[in-house]
């Protein structure tokens, strides 16, 4: 347990029986009435972000989320696993917990898993990646219709827009948290 008070950014809290991180705190002490704290609260499983205000003082319960860093193995059925590079115990994760992250995990890729209480919450992938082109059609010079790019199909099975100028077989840097190709690699 903690109070309103003690409240950082990054904080995961347990309202409710949900997970919600601390995305932004404001301690409010009006010149009349009692002070508060407004939040900005992101859930920890659907990513769904509210504003919720407290009185000052009250006391929100605190959900420990231990942070580990993880190498990605293999897919095996509807699962994901991982190892925990620390003790070197495996972990399966449900497709439904990786997300869109599957479009960018290789193997043996180091990602962090947020786990609770035993349960895998969320991964958090590096800022970019690198993937071979596996397949994009060749750029004609002068088709500019498409804005200058073109569809890439990347060896995790993803699409990719990238410039005229790539072509089957070459590594490109893909940004993970939009999907968008940043540079050759």
């Amino acid at each position: 347990m903690a109070t309103t008070n003690d409240l950082k950014n990054g904080m995961v809290l347990s309202l409710d029986g949900v997970l919600w991180t601390v995305v932004k705190f404001q301690h409010v002490k009006p010149g009349k009435g009692g002070a508060f704290v407004r939040t900005t609260l992101k859930n920890v499983l659907s990513g769904k972000v509210v504003d919720k205000t407290f009185n000052a003082g009250t006391k929100v319960e605190t959900a420990t989320v231990d942070k580990r860093t993880m190498q990605y193995l293999y897919a095996a059925d509807d699962d994901f696993v991982f190892m925990d590079l620390d003790t070197y115990d495996q972990i399966n994760v449900p497709s439904s917990t990786v997300g869109d992250a599957k479009n960018y995990l290789l193997p043996e890729a180091e990602v962090t898993l947020g786990i609770h209480e035993g349960t895998p919450l969320y991964i958090e992938l590096p800022a970019s990646v690198e993937l071979e082109v596996t397949h994009t059609e060749p750029g004609l010079q002068g088709d500019r219709s498409s804005g200058g790019t073109k569809p890439a199909t990347v060896e995790t099975g993803a699409n990719v827009a990238v410039p005229l100028f790539i072509s089957t077989g070459e590594k490109i840097k893909v940004d993970t948290r939009d999907g968008k190709y940043l540079s050759r690699a």
